[in-house]
């Protein structure tokens, strides 16, 4: 079979409800509008962390945190696991990654040369955690030395929360674009580069300290009143967590980190326009990705991938960033998947799927055997139409094991499971948890985890918790025979 070249465009904390095609009517984005139009779009794609490392690590692998034993933001995912680059590479892919990787300790401190790697598969690695200059081997800061330019993010008109960042042609998404559609275009031109190829581009973006552009920003100025305050109803977190008590008076427990109990309806609504502005600015590098792939005749040849890692609070439920909160925001992503030839376009799909599904996929599409160690499930007759009688998830799983910053000292140990209908969040060792109605509530305002109507919704979803707990054990090594 001639195996597909596979783009992978994976932004950083974004929420699924930024795109114009998730009905998003503020933000616009038709490049990725179109590849939604003319690929699958899933409606209900759940990652399997609400925290970075976790959930790349997963889904590179097709494994959940606990079995990759990459749980944590911090830790560095273990020599033996192994990613799909990787499998895919070994079978005659080039591939080439740039921007944002994430699977090992990402602070100078700990890593002061770069990221640690393992044999991950990568053949070009143009290696850019996040913008900032805090390691001499960050490409896109030697990129913006040689324009001329420094990262320097400014305040905007006064505000505590919102800076500007680099003009929109010198920003790290711009260079991230620009790697990958100088590989796209080398794969035409170089003889090495005549075997398939994956490309993953790893924006920082959207993810904080919310510094977009000045110029997309100001886009959002006159119609500011218009945006959505975030969802958050006073009185609210009465009925919630001790986590989220905390996160409210600043993300991570730092009270000078967001607090959004000192902000004002402006600051909230900047906020929020700031991170669509970042928004825009993807849309329009992968406006110019998939330009060079018609530029260069590979449109019709590869798979595209749009995704993001995990969501944003944004404000929602009191609260801003991420931490051990499992709301929509926070775990629902965008993933839309289109191959003008192998796919069957024009669909959106509304079962539940999770990100550790991605990797058994790829390895289908490109005609090889699923990892035996991999525990997702291929979508690949779901987007090629193959088998009408597919089986979808009856639940998504997440977890969260001190994967973050902690709380006042406090590191938060949950796992949620979502049903159509239903979620339960359990804080273990905390005695408490929350339980949501989604088709009553689906906001998630209303706690129910104390609530005696629902006791036996409660003691339901527990037992399917424990169900899925059991499942996901690592099924490596391998069982030899019957004893």
């Amino acid at each position: 079979m001639n195996r597909p070249n596979i783009l992978w465009i994976c932004t950083d904390q974004q929420r699924f409800d930024t795109l114009g095609c998730y009905g998003n009517p503020f933000v616009a984005t038709p490049n990725i509008d179109r590849l939604a139009r003319n690929g699958v779009l899933f409606e209900q794609a759940y990652c399997q962390s609400p925290v970075c490392t976790p959930s790349r690590a997963s889904f590179l692998t097709g494994r959940y945190p606990r079995t990759t034993r990459c749980r944590q933001n911090g830790q560095n995912i273990p020599e033996d696991e192994v990613l799909v680059t990787r499998l895919l590479a070994d079978a005659g892919y080039i591939c080439g990654l740039a921007g944002k990787l994430h699977l090992s300790a990402c602070m100078p401190k700990a890593a002061p040369g770069m990221e640690r790697r393992i044999n991950d598969g990568y053949a070009e690695f143009h290696w850019s955690h996040h913008p900032m200059p805090d390691w001499p081997t960050n490409e896109y800061i030697h990129w913006l030395r040689e324009r001329g330019q420094t990262f320097a993010p400014q305040p905007f008109e006064g505000s505590k929360y919102v800076r500007v960042g680099p003009k929109a042609e010198h920003h790290q998404t711009t260079w991230c674009a620009e790697k990958a559609i100088q590989f796209i275009r080398a794969s035409r031109e170089r003889p090495k580069f005549k075997r398939p190829w994956l490309f993953s581009v790893n924006m920082f973006d959207p993810h904080h300290p919310f510094d977009p552009p000045e110029s997309h920003l100001r886009r959002y100025l006159d119609k500011l009143e218009q945006i959505p305050l975030p969802n958050y109803t006073p009185g609210e977190l009465d009925g919630k967590t001790f986590f989220q008590k905390t996160d409210h008076e600043g993300a991570y427990g730092n009270p000078d980190l967001f607090p959004f109990s000192q902000m004002n309806e402006r600051d909230h609504r900047l906020l929020t326009a700031a991170y669509w502005a970042m928004v825009d600015l993807i849309d329009e590098q992968v406006g110019r990705i998939i330009a060079a792939l018609e530029e260069t005749g590979q449109l019709e040849e590869t798979i595209i991938i749009f995704m993001s890692d995990h969501g944003e609070l944004l404000g929602d439920h009191g609260m801003y960033l991420k931490g051990p909160h499992f709301y929509d925001p926070c775990v629902h992503v965008p993933l839309i998947i289109s191959h003008p030839k192998l796919i069957k376009g024009g669909r959106r799909i509304g079962n539940l799927v999770e990100l550790t599904d991605l990797a058994p996929t790829l390895l289908e599409a490109a005609g090889l055997p699923v990892y035996e160690g991999m525990q997702g499930r291929s979508l690949w007759p779901v987007l090629t139409d193959s088998a009408a009688d597919y089986e979808y998830r009856s639940s998504v799983y997440c977890e969260h094991y001190n994967a973050s910053s902690k709380q006042r000292g406090k590191g938060g140990f949950a796992t949620m499971v979502r049903t159509e209908r239903y979620k339960i969040v359990v804080y273990h060792r905390e005695n408490e948890g929350e339980l949501y109605h989604l088709r009553n509530d689906p906001k998630e305002t209303h706690n129910l985890w104390n609530d005696e109507a629902h006791r036996d919704v409660k003691l339901d979803m527990y037992r399917l918790l424990c169900d899925r707990m059991a499942e996901t054990v690592d099924p490596l090594p391998l069982r030899q025979s019957g004893w």
